[in-house]
């Protein structure tokens, strides 16, 4: 007859087959390995350097054989060995936490079983190998595990809120434009009782590591080397630290935006700037819960040059305001007037000719768009 242990343990092991059932095996590493950041590295590029272990394969949940009638929360995690040109000797398995991803624990092995956690909870982490020279392996894709247990009792009610964001979804690039680096956007994270923000993380040669936060559903960073791949996950936090599971990863290209001119160049203020004899306003916008980002092409469909150019608008509602803007000048009064104004590489506009500029923007429920526009104070027809 099996003992009351034995059989506890095969309870445990029975909950963590279920988790992996729901959850699935995870995806290996990212195939395309990410461009160095332009950041100093304290390691080599994985790129065909045999001096960097491989990054750990095969990462999958394990049944953990944790104690019987424990109520703590157990995550095991299992891989298959790295590769190294001097050996591997041990791996670091890091959680994402509210500081960020941190290191969880380390060890000799490919197996591993942590405690401490909540029961039922999903937690999200990511693997290296370190060797015998100090070098750092790629990290492994992101892993979302559930905790289990020995047992499984009826938890002590929780004060506060305990549920996580909705995890995000959507990630697309091309929705920023006019920003030297990358600028992605996705759609807003649904919670319980209301998402104060988002965290990003960056793929780096030796791990995921904080790009920056943001209370909207767009992030655009510098400082990287225009040209070159990076990769990001987001996600959503609420007002009690409660973290959603990462998005599915992005990869996109740092753009070099538009040049950056000095003062100088400026056309003095003078009559030189003529009104429009004719122009035409193409507006489109994608709004989310908080704000929006909108794309705006003037066209000089009049028979003479435009030379220097101010656009007005007026937002339908008092709640929208101008966050930022690109292409353009861009400033709003007290109140819901928006004035852009041209600069000096596409002050001029021969006839027929366009130019496109845009912003983003928040608001308070009401995102319509503007019914009207004014060219150097004409008004002109929309598309």
């Amino acid at each position: 007859m099996r003992s009351p242990r034995h059989l506890a343990w095969m309870a445990a092991g029975g909950v963590a087959v279920a988790a992996i059932a729901l959850h699935g095996t995870p995806a290996a590493a990212l195939d395309a390995t990410p461009s160095p950041t332009p950041r100093t590295s304290v390691s080599p590029s994985p790129n065909g350097d045999p001096a960097v272990p491989a990054t750990p394969p095969n990462v999958r949940l394990c049944p953990p054989p944790v104690p019987a009638g424990t109520t703590e929360g157990y995550v095991g995690l299992c891989w298959s060995a790295s590769t190294d040109d001097v050996g591997v000797t041990g791996y670091e398995v890091y959680r994402l936490t509210a500081d960020g991803f941190v290191k969880a624990t380390s060890t000799t092995g490919t197996t591993v079983v942590m405690g401490g956690l909540a029961y039922g909870r999903t937690y999200t982490f990511y693997i290296v190998a370190k060797d015998a020279d100090g070098h750092t392996s790629p990290p492994t894709a992101l892993i979302n595990a559930q905790a289990v247990t020995g047992m499984v009792v009826s938890p002590s009610p929780v004060t506060g809120d305990t549920t996580p964001p909705g995890k995000p979804t959507g990630l697309h690039d091309g929705c920023v434009a006019d920003f030297p680096g990358t600028g992605f956007c996705w759609s807003a994270s649904t919670d319980d009782v209301g998402v104060t923000g988002y965290v990003v993380f960056r793929l780096t040669e030796t791990g995921w590591v904080r790009a920056g936060a943001t209370s909207s559903p767009y992030f655009m960073e510098g400082n990287l080397v225009t040209g070159q791949k990076y990769t990001y996950v987001v996600v959503a936090r609420d007002a009690a630290g409660n973290l959603s599971l990462p998005s599915d990863p992005i990869t996109t290209v740092a753009q070099q935006g538009f040049p950056t001119y000095s003062p100088s160049p400026r056309p003095p203020a003078s009559p030189s700037v003529t009104p429009a004899a004719s122009c035409e306003v193409g507006y489109s916008q994608s709004a989310w819960s908080t704000g929006l980002t909108a794309d705006v092409v003037i066209r000089n469909t009049g028979a003479t040059p435009i030379s220097g150019w101010t656009l007005r608008f007026a937002f339908p509602s008092a709640g929208e305001r101008i966050v930022q803007g690109w292409s353009a000048d861009w400033s709003q009064a007290p109140g819901s007037t928006v004035t852009a104004t041209s600069l000096p590489w596409n002050a001029t506009l021969a006839p027929g000719a366009s130019t496109r500029i845009g912003f983003n923007a928040s608001h308070t429920g009401v995102s319509a768009p503007p019914s009207a526009f004014t060219l150097n104070g004409t008004t002109c027809t929309t598309a």
